[in-house]
C-alpha cells in the first residue's frame, strides 16, 4: 500500500496511468463493455464502482486543456441517458467541464485507440467513460 494513493488503484493501474503520455485516453468502462473486444489492454476492477474509480484517479491524472478531456457514450435511439451517472461521475472527478457524448459504435471505436480500458463493476447504463491525459504543470 502506498500513501495518498486510494485502494482501488491496483498496482497495474497505477502502472499504467504513470505510462500514459499527454494526450493518450483510457477508458473506465461499466461492467458490460466488450473491452477484451476492442482493446489488448484490458484491466480489471471488478467490484469497483466507476466512480469509485475516477476519485481514485483524479489526484493522479491531469485533464487534458487541449481537447474535451471526458468522453461519454450517448444513449441508442429510442433509450435514455440516467443524468445521475453523469452527475455522479463529474463530482468523482471534480470536473465541471465539458462532456463530450458519442455514439455507441464510434465509442467503441474511440475505444481501440484508448491506451488501455478499465472494465469496472459499474452496473449504470451507458456507464462509459473515456479520459484523455494532460499535461502536468511544472511544480516550482
Amino acid at each position: 500500500m502506498l500513501k495518498g494513493i486510494s485502494p482501488v488503484i491496483s498496482p497495474e493501474l497505477l502502472k499504467t496511468l504513470a505510462e500514459m503520455g499527454h494526450g493518450d485516453e483510457i477508458v473506465i468502462s461499466d461492467a458490460h463493455f466488450p473491452g477484451h473486444t476492442y482493446n489488448a489492454r484490458v484491466l480489471r476492477a471488478d467490484g469497483v464502482g466507476a466512480d469509485q474509480l475516477l476519485a481514485g484517479i483524479a489526484p493522479l491524472f491531469e485533464l487534458d486543456t487541449y481537447a474535451t478531456p471526458v468522453i461519454m457514450m450517448s444513449a441508442v435511439p429510442g433509450d435514455e441517458l440516467d443524468p445521475a451517472v453523469e452527475k455522479k461521475y463529474r463530482a468523482a472527478l471534480g470536473y465541471d467541464g465539458a462532456v463530450e457524448r458519442m455514439e455507441r459504435y464510434v465509442f467503441y471505436e474511440r475505444a481501440k485507440e484508448a491506451y488501455a480500458v478499465v472494465i469496472s463493476g459499474e452496473t449504470a447504463k451507458y456507464g462509459n467513460i473515456i479520459l484523455k491525459k494532460g499535461v502536468t504543470p511544472v511544480l516550482a
